[in-house]
C-alpha cells in the first residue's frame, strides 16, 4: 500500500509570496525556489519558446526503516528528527520550458560531477561552462532547449568544495550517544613539485579531520612508485595543522613534512577520524529527486520520465546506485527511467561507505586503491573464480525497475579506467553481451576529455610531432547518442547497436599484443590501469566498514584494449571522422615523460596525438613509416570530400546529428590547414 502523502506549502522567495500547498512525497518534504529568472530574456529556442532557470533547496527526510534506505551506511546510526526520519537538503538548479504545454515530458537529471554542470558544454556545444549559466555563450546552441527537454542538477555529494554555484548534499554525521564513532581514513599525493604542506583532501574538497594526533594509527608513508614498497615516515618528523581560517578553521586538516614532500614520490597517510558523514544518502536524493519529478502532485519541474547523466566521478556514482539497488524508491516505485553513464570504465566509488570520501577515484598515477576498480563489474551476474564471489551490477536492481542504458567510454577509460571489465569475464577470456535494456559504445580514440585544438608548442613532447593531448572530438557523438536515447526512453525507439571491441573479433587484445607502428618520438607504454581484488577488512562488504587502510592487494583483474588500425588509431567501436579519413594517430593514452618519477606510467585522463606529416620529404626526414597527408589524399577537395561521405555514413549510423555535420566538415578543414601547412614540397 502506498505510504500516506504529506502535504506540505512550497515557497517562492524570489517572488516573495506562498504559493499553493502541493503534495509532495514522504521523502521530499519542501522545495524551496530562492530564484526563478527567464532565461536570456525569454529569447525563444526553436518552436519550444522560452525557457525558465530555477535555483532553490530541496529538502528530505528518510526513512531508516525502509527496506529502500537498508543499503545506506549508517542511517540508522544517524540523527533523526520528531517523526523518526533522517534529514538533509540539497540546492538544486533546473532549466525547463516556460510554457508546461511545449515541455518534452523528459527530465535530464545531471548527477553533478564535484558539484558542477556539464551538460550545457557537452550536449549544447557551450563554449563556456558556468556553476550559473546566464550568458548565450553558456547555453551554445540550445540543442536541449530546443528537443523541450527539462534539465535539472541537485547536489548529492557532501565533501563538495565551498565554491559559489557549486550543489551539494548537507548531510548529517553519525553522533550515536556515547562514545563517537570512529575510524581509519587515508589520504595519498602524487607530489609532482616540491611542496611543504598538503591536505588531507582530494582536489580541494573538505576533508575529514585528524582528530587524535598521538595516535599509533596515524601512519605516513611514501614509495617509488604505484606498486612499490611503503617506507614509514618517523613521527617526529611529520605534524598535522589546522587552518586559521575558511570553513576548516581549527580542524587539523593538513599535514607539513620536515623538508618537504619531495617530487616524485607518493605519500600516504592513514588517520584516525570520527562522526562520519552518512554520504549515502546521495544515492538516495538523487532517487528521490527522480521521484519527485515524475510522481510528486505539483512538483516545480515535473516530467513523465527522467534520464539521468554521469561523467567520470558521476558515471561511476550512477553504476554504483545500479549496484546498491537504488531505482525503486521507498513506495516501491521505478525512479530513473534511462541512464547516460560516460567515462565510468569499470568503476563504482567511495560513495556508501564508514568515512566515505567521494570525490577519491582511481587513475593510472594518482588516487591509489580507493574502492573504485573492483568486482563487479558486467550488468550479468558472474563469479569471480579467484575469490569465489558471484555478483553484477545488476544483481539488486529489480528487472521491471533496470532502466535503459548507454555505457560510453573513450580509449582513455580502456587504458587508465579498465573499461574492458564492463563486458568481459573476471578473467578475461571471454566477451560478456550487456542486457538488452543497455548499450556499450566505445568512442574510439578519445582521451578521457576532449583535447584542445591546435596544439599549443609547450605540449610538444621531445624533439618530434608528438603532443600530449589529444583533440579527438568525441563530443559529436554523444550529442548523438544524448538523442538516441532520450527517443529510447520517451517512443521506445531502438537506438543504435552497442559498438566495441571484442575477443571473438579479434578487436579486443591484451596491450602486449597491439599492433603499434613504430612511430618517431613515441615510446609504447608498458602498463595498463588495472583493477586489484582488494581487500579492505572483514565488514566492507557486509557492513560497508573499512578497517584496512591501505587495503591488501589480491591479483588483478586481467584488462583489455582495442586493437589499431595500420596508422595506430584504434579499429573498434565508433570511430569518428578524426579516424575514418584521418591525417594522424590519436593515442587515448600518455607517458608521463618528463615527471619527476613515474615516467613509463600512464599520465591521467590524458591521450597523445602525433599529426601525419604533410607530405613525402617530411615523412622521409622523420623516419615516419605512416603514409603522410600527400600521399593519402591527393588534394584538400579530395579529403573534404571524403569526410562529407564519412559524416553521412555516422548520421545514418546514428552516431552524428545530421546539424552537426557542417561544425565536422569545418573542423576538418581548419586540422587540414594546420597539418599541411608544415609541409616541405
Amino acid at each position: 500500500m502506498r505510504r500516506l502523502l504529506r502535504r506540505c506549502i512550497v515557497w517562492s522567495a524570489a517572488a516573495g509570496i506562498v504559493a499553493a500547498p502541493v503534495v509532495l512525497e514522504a521523502e521530499v518534504v519542501r522545495v524551496v525556489v530562492d530564484r526563478r529568472e527567464d532565461v536570456l530574456g525569454g529569447q525563444p529556442f526553436g518552436t519550444v519558446g522560452a525557457y525558465e532557470k530555477l535555483v532553490g533547496r530541496i529538502f528530505f527526510a528518510f526513512d531508516p526503516d525502509s527496506p529502500a534506505n537498508a543499503a545506506i551506511v549508517d542511517l540508522a546510526l544517524a540523527p533523526r528528527n520528531s517523526d523518526g526520519r533522517v534529514e538533509a537538503f540539497a540546492e538544486f538548479m533546473v532549466l525547463q520550458a516556460k510554457d508546461p504545454s511545449s515541455r518534452r515530458g523528459v527530465a535530464w537529471l545531471e548527477v553533478s560531477n564535484r558539484g558542477g554542470k556539464a551538460s550545457l558544454s557537452y550536449f549544447n556545444r557551450a563554449p563556456r561552462r558556468s556553476n550559473d549559466p546566464t550568458e548565450s555563450d553558456e547555453f551554445g546552441d540550445g540543442l536541449f532547449m530546443r528537443e523541450g527537454i527539462t534539465v535539472v542538477w541537485v547536489g548529492w555529494q557532501w565533501d563538495v568544495p565551498e565554491v559559489e554555484g557549486l550543489v551539494r548534499l548537507h548531510v548529517p554525521m553519525v553522533r550515536p550517544e556515547g562514545d563517537p564513532i570512529t575510524g581509519l581514513v587515508r589520504s595519498d599525493w602524487t607530489v609532482d613539485e616540491d611542496v611543504q604542506v598538503l591536505s588531507l583532501s582530494h582536489r580541494g574538497h573538505r576533508a575529514y579531520p585528524a582528530v587524535d594526533p598521538a595516535s599509533d594509527q596515524n601512519v605516513l608513508t611514501v614509495r617509488s612508485d604505484r606498486e612499490g614498497p611503503r617506507e614509514v615516515i618517523p613521527r617526529e618528523r611529520w605534524t598535522l595543522l589546522a587552518p586559521s581560517e575558511g570553513p576548516e578553521t581549527g580542524r587539523l586538516t593538513h599535514i607539513a613534512l620536515e623538508g618537504g614532500f619531495r617530487a616524485g614520490h607518493i605519500y600516504e597517510f592513514v588517520y584516525v577520524s570520527q562522526e562520519p558523514r552518512v554520504a549515502g544518502l546521495g544515492l538516495a536524493a538523487v532517487r528521490d529527486v527522480a521521484s519527485y519529478i515524475k510522481y510528486a502532485l505539483g512538483s516545480e519541474f515535473p516530467a513523465e520520465r527522467v534520464v539521468a547523466f554521469g561523467v567520470s566521478q558521476t558515471g561511476r556514482f550512477l553504476r554504483h546506485y545500479l549496484y546498491q539497488g537504488f531505482n525503486t524508491d521507498e513506495d516501491g516505485r521505478m525512479s530513473v527511467d534511462g541512464m547516460l553513464v560516460h567515462t565510468a570504465g569499470g568503476g563504482r566509488g567511495s560513495f556508501n561507505h564508514r568515512f566515505a570520501q567521494p570525490s577519491r577515484d582511481a587513475h593510472p598515477y594518482s588516487a591509489f586503491f580507493y574502492p573504485t576498480d573492483i568486482f563487479p563489474f558486467t550488468s550479468r551476474t558472474l563469479t569471480d573464480d579467484v575469490s569465489g564471489w558471484e555478483d553484477g551490477l545488476m544483481a539488486r536492481t529489480r528487472e521491471d525497475h533496470r532502466p535503459k542504458v548507454f555505457f560510453t567510454n573513450t580509449g582513455y577509460e580502456y587504458w587508465g579506467r579498465a573499461a574492458s571489465l564492463i563486458h568481459t569475464t573476471p578473467d578475461g577470456a571471454r566477451d560478456v553481451s550487456p542486457l538488452e535494456t543497455e548499450r556499450i559504445y566505445h568512442l574510439a580514440g578519445g582521451q578521457h576529455f576532449v583535447g584542445a585544438f591546435p596544439p599549443d608548442e609547450s605540449t610538444r613532447m621531445g624533439d618530434a610531432d608528438v603532443f600530449r593531448g589529444d583533440p579527438l572530438d568525441f563530443l559529436v557523438v554523444l550529442r548523438a547518442l544524448a538523442v538516441d536515447l532520450v527517443q529510447w526512453v520517451d517512443s521506445d525507439r531502438p537506438p543504435p547497436a552497442s559498438r566495441y571491441p571484442t575477443i571473438a573479433d579479434g578487436t579486443l587484445v591484451d596491450p602486449s599484443g597491439v599492433a603499434w607502428p613504430a612511430v618517431r618520438g613515441v615510446e609504447e607504454p608498458t602498463g595498463i590501469h588495472v583493477a586489484y581484488r582488494a581487500e579492505y577488512g572483514p565488514r566492507f562488504r557486509t557492513e560497508g566498514i573499512i578497517d584496512l587502510e591501505p587495503p591488501a592487494l589480491g591479483p588483478p583483474f586481467p584488462s583489455r584494449v582495442s586493437q589499431v588500425d595500420g596508422l595506430g588509431n584504434e579499429a573498434a567501436g565508433v570511430r569518428t571522422v578524426e579516424l575514418r579519413v584521418p591525417l594522424g594517430t590519436y593515442l587515448p593514452w600518455n607517458l608521463r615523460t618528463g615527471y619527476t618519477g613515474g615516467e613509463t606510467a600512464l599520465t591521467d585522463f590524458l591521450g597523445t596525438w602525433v599529426p601525419l606529416a604533410p607530405d613525402r620529404a617530411a615523412r622521409r626526414d622523420h623516419g615516419d613509416p605512416r603514409p603522410s597527408v600527400a600521399e593519402l589524399y591527393s588534394s584538400k577537395a579530395e579529403y573534404l570530400s571524403r569526410v562529407r561521405q564519412a559524416s553521412a555514413a555516422m548520421v545514418a549510423d546514428g552516431f552524428l546529428l545530421a546539424e552537426d555535420v557542417p561544425r565536422v566538415v569545418a573542423r576538418a578543414e581548419e586540422m587540414w590547414e594546420w597539418v599541411t601547412g608544415r609541409g616541405s614540397d
